[in-house]
């Protein structure tokens, strides 16, 4: 096993996932482990799951782990919409790593955005660029020159009132029975919102649903280029291990 290896941790809504990483070439080395995220997903509860995973590879090294909220100081969990209020000020580092295991922790958004920028869709490119995961909630990330401006919660803006969230995830998509031209006409708006905001170069879209990426983008009409993430729902994986090293 390679020394450069990082075992990266993907915490979502309603799963969890983990995979061995090659950071530098941004690649899996072994294949995702996937465990449902508990209900209620407590710290407490998570972090069960969390070393389940870790046992699962038989971990004793660096990990990289996402968080969908904000994370100060790679370790400080400030926001949870759509897990536990319990996590609010929850050293997640030291919940989660060992002396032998050490874990840093970064928000989801912004893990998948920094293994898109260094080796998929924004590999190269210059000017704003806006990563939206599209999944039980929306995760924003934002690069300029591919730096990040880290933990930018965009996901919640209002639309006629309504947190975008509620209105052109995943999850709503599901639980409102939308067909894919309903949820596109949605999640346009919520994207010429961000447009009108902050007026991105491209858009890079990740999570789960990017897999149908050629069924919905051409639905879409944005100024702005729309690329999907190559990594697609391993990005997050990846990127949390990039944080790492």
């Amino acid at each position: 096993m390679s020394p450069t290896q990082v075992l990266g941790v993907d915490i979502g809504g309603s799963g969890m996932k983990a995979a061995i990483v090659d950071p530098s070439a941004g690649t899996m080395v072994t294949d995702r482990h996937r465990i449902p995220t508990p209900k209620p997903a407590t710290s407490e509860s998570m972090a069960h799951v969390f070393h389940e995973l870790v046992a699962h590879f038989e971990w004793t090294r660096p990990i990289g782990c996402t968080f969908p909220g904000v994370v100060r100081n790679q370790s400080i969990i400030e926001t949870a919409a759509n897990l536990d209020p319990s996590w609010v000020g929850v050293d997640a580092a030291s919940l989660f790593g060992s002396a032998h295991a050490p874990v840093t922790m970064i928000n989801d958004a912004d893990a998948a955005g920094l293994a898109e920028m260094r080796v998929g869709a924004g590999k190269g490119r210059s000017g704003v660029v806006f990563m939206l995961t599209i999944g039980t909630g929306f995760g924003t990330a934002i690069f300029h020159d591919g730096r990040l401006l880290p933990n930018i919660e965009l996901g919640h803006i209002e639309i006629d009132g309504v947190d975008a969230e509620e209105l052109a995830t995943s999850r709503a998509k599901k639980a409102e029975g939308l067909s894919t031209i309903e949820w596109a006409v949605r999640l346009e708006r919520y994207l010429r919102r961000i447009e009108d905001m902050i007026s991105p170069d491209l858009f890079i879209i990740g999570g789960g649903i990017s897999k149908s990426f050629d069924q919905f983008a051409p639905l879409l009409h944005t100024r702005a280029e729309l690329a999907p993430a190559q990594l697609r729902n391993h990005a997050g994986i990846v990127g949390a291990a990039m944080a790492a090293v």
